[in-house]
């Protein structure tokens, strides 16, 4: 590995910590401001807009500008942003309407990062799948590990100290983050396109996505996934409650056991793509993810819930890994924020359609009739997208990424990999565990 990933990879990891405190910490700073449900409901919701409203744009804005010094002033922002609820805390003037904008602006701060990261990521590694595979696996890892396991309980014991604390916490962990993405090496920048305008080359992106039989099959999994997940997360907590016995601790374990599945998933993704092929393990994962929850439905304990929830969380694990990493070796560099952007955005929107879904699902039928749904949504996208993003594809698509990447690269790489049959890029965005 490149001496400058270590360096990206200790930035994203400092960062994941803090993110887990924030996600622990903000709705119980907004619970000692107000009890009434849709005012909370507003700070969580706030956190998601920006993906929303400016997930393509926000691509566009990327492929033009530099990836590197877009990830430090995007992190250096939110560590400035965040000593302003930091002040009104101690201060004792905070209030949900400050949460909510704070939750809106870190929401577009990571927007900024995460999708010049995953831009990056290629240009550093040189587009080589094994190092690809192996980066994202430790990232992804490194991400379950802080944001998963440390970060929240952080965040809560923080709190304990006052509530500025857990905030000032993330802040620093976002000045760190900037400061070790700064000391990045350079890379070359892609060939620059003809001038357009900023909603052309946004268009010009989601086309991209949904012209491309490959892109458009793995977009529809984490799009669809997370329909079927929100459901399932809607009356997870209830489910576990009134059928299972579970109690608010057992509940936070419960969780634990998918995150750590999730991690063990990480773990073993590039063994699986090796064994099975790329497409073939994707297509694995997605079953396996669809067979998990239909066990927690039909789950009789609380140790039968926890091992379909661990199973879950290892095939997501495994599939934010294989995703990202192939779509980073094969979809032409100038589009690579575009790309990410529009296969997220499309994720975001359905999440908000999976709560609906669940609740309804729950107040007009039984409890378990929204995991039971969930899981027949993840079985049809299996079957759906299985053709889609065969290891033929997948194959066809990697030569073309290759044959351009040997030729004039930049523009000519779309066109190189469009020719494969439609078989160009990939998009499983953050895959369909996203939201979870």
């Amino acid at each position: 590995m490149p001496t400058g990933f270590g360096r990206l990879w200790s930035a994203q990891t400092i960062s994941s910590l803090g993110d887990g405190v924030t996600q622990a910490a903000l709705p119980l700073l907004a619970l000692t401001l107000t009890r009434d449900p849709m005012a909370l409901a507003v700070v969580t919701a706030a956190g998601t807009l920006p993906w929303l409203l400016l997930g393509i744009v926000g691509g566009a804005l990327v492929d033009r500008w530099d990836r590197r010094r877009t990830m430090w002033l995007a992190d250096a922002g939110r560590a400035v942003l965040l000593a302003i609820p930091a002040a009104a805390a101690v201060l004792d003037v905070l209030s949900i309407a400050l949460l909510a904008a704070v939750a809106f602006l870190l929401g577009l701060g990571g927007l900024f990062f995460d999708t010049a990261a995953s831009a990056y990521l290629p240009e550093l590694l040189h587009r080589d799948s094994v190092l690809l595979e192996r980066a994202n696996s430790r990232l992804r890892g490194a991400q379950t590990v802080m944001s998963g396991f440390l970060g929240p309980p952080a965040g809560s014991a923080l709190l304990a100290g006052g509530r500025a604390v857990p905030l000032l916490a993330d802040a620093v962990s976002f000045l760190c983050s900037a400061l070790l993405v700064r000391t990045l090496p350079g890379v070359p920048r892609a060939v620059p396109e003809v001038r357009e305008s900023l909603l052309r080359q946004a268009r010009a992106g989601a086309s991209y996505v949904f012209r491309d039989r490959l892109l458009l099959g793995l977009a529809l999994r984490p799009a669809v996934g997370n329909v079927a997940f929100l459901a399932v997360d809607t009356v997870l907590a209830l489910f576990a409650h009134d059928r299972l016995g579970i109690d608010t601790y057992g509940f936070g374990l419960l969780l634990t056991a998918e995150a750590a599945g999730g991690l063990l998933g990480a773990v073993l993704a590039s063994w699986l793509g090796r064994r099975l092929g790329t497409g073939t393990a994707l297509a694995c994962t997605a079953a396996t993810e669809a067979l998990a929850i239909l066990g927690l439905a039909a789950a009789p304990n609380p140790y039968a819930a926890g091992l379909a929830l661990a199973v879950c969380g290892a095939a997501m694990g495994a599939t934010m890994v294989l995703g990202p990493s192939l779509r980073q070796a094969i979809v032409p560099a100038h589009l690579m924020g575009r790309v990410t952007s529009t296969s997220r955005m499309l994720a975001m929107c359905a999440a908000p359609l999976g709560a609906f879904l669940g609740g309804w699902l729950a107040t007009a039928y039984d409890i378990r009739t929204p995991i039971y749904v969930a899981a027949v949504l993840l079985l049809a996208t299996t079957a759906v997208t299985a053709s889609m993003t065969s290891n033929r594809r997948v194959e066809a698509a990697r030569r073309a990424a290759a044959a351009a990447e040997g030729g004039a690269g930049g523009a000519e790489r779309a066109e190189g990999v469009a020719v494969a049959d439609g078989a160009a890029g990939e998009g499983v965005g953050e895959s369909a565990a996203g939201t979870r």
